[in-house]
């Protein structure tokens, strides 16, 4: 158990596998809240639009079975953000997606009740594709510290211009060696943010703090069923594990060698689930 609040902005969707024809909810924002209460998190709350179509009452169905709290979303007239995947020679492919749906075309603009109600979380996770960019800046204002993920797509442009509002980055980068990986960690690192870190699939991950690199080792992995959701799920557990370190001026090596421990083991964990974290429902 944890005695943390964590809040996340942003991204929905369902994931629709045309292989197997079965809906999986999911997106960056819904599956840290939902791995963050698995773990034991103290709050654990999803903010975000929702469209009104049968894939929206499939998310808001699992969110609230997950016991996430969704008080401060919103319902709008439109279609749910949507991505297809298939297994293509054992990989996972990504088929393409309607660029988060209604989601995507009306941008959340934070007011001062949604950052009153996020105050009282200790910190707020979003993403790349949560299209929150532009707000970041009234967290901070807020003193509510911003987890950010950056994924494995965005451009070095892009993470110059958010970067500076983030105190948690996270990359990912399976493919790119560890020299190179270490490299753009030291440049996402000058930008501002508190702890820069880069998951890297089977290899495990790189945490970058005070000029000092920390690696751990990926968990062996049984019963793999769907590696959906892994990156997320070691954000999740590698945030919780850090910040209930408490307020620190300064982290010892050992709290960040836990942090990435929790991580992977968790992330370990997830790869035995359908899905970013079950909950599928077959469609036509």
């Amino acid at each position: 158990m944890y005695n943390i609040g964590l809040a996340a902005l942003g991204d929905n969707v369902v994931d629709l596998y045309e292989h197997t024809h079965v809906s999986y909810p999911g997106g960056n924002a819904v599956n840290v809240a939902v791995y963050a209460k698995r773990l034991g998190a103290g709050r654990a709350a999803y903010m975000g639009d929702f469209g009104n179509d049968r894939a929206a009452d499939q998310i808001i169905s699992a969110l609230e079975a997950a016991e996430v709290e969704l008080v401060r979303c919103r319902e709008l007239e439109g279609e749910s953000g949507w991505s297809r995947v298939s297994l293509i020679n054992g990989d996972r492919t990504w088929l393409g997606s309607n660029n988060g749906g209604i989601r995507g075309r009306t941008p959340w603009v934070l007011d001062r009740f949604d950052l009153k109600y996020l105050s009282q979380f200790d910190l707020v996770h979003t993403g790349c594709y949560g299209f929150m960019e532009k707000e970041l800046s009234k967290l901070n204002k807020a003193g509510i510290p911003v987890s950010f993920d950056f994924s494995d797509d965005a451009s070095e442009g892009y993470i110059c211009s958010v970067a500076p509002g983030v105190e948690y980055a996270f990359i990912s980068r399976g493919q790119q060696s560890e020299d190179a990986i270490k490299a753009e960690l030291l440049t996402i690192d000058g930008y501002g943010p508190k702890i820069c870190v880069a998951t890297m699939g089977e290899r495990g991950a790189i945490a970058l703090y005070q000029g000092q690199f920390y690696k751990q080792q990926a968990q062996p992995l049984e019963n793999v069923t769907d590696t959906m959701g892994a990156g997320d799920s070691f954000i999740a557990a590698f945030l919780l594990e850090l910040c209930s370190q408490g307020e620190k001026n300064v982290l010892s090596g050992s709290d960040i060698q836990k942090s990435l421990l929790a991580g992977v083991e968790f992330a370990a964990k997830t790869c035995s689930l359908p899905g970013a974290f079950g909950f599928g429902q077959k469609y036509q």
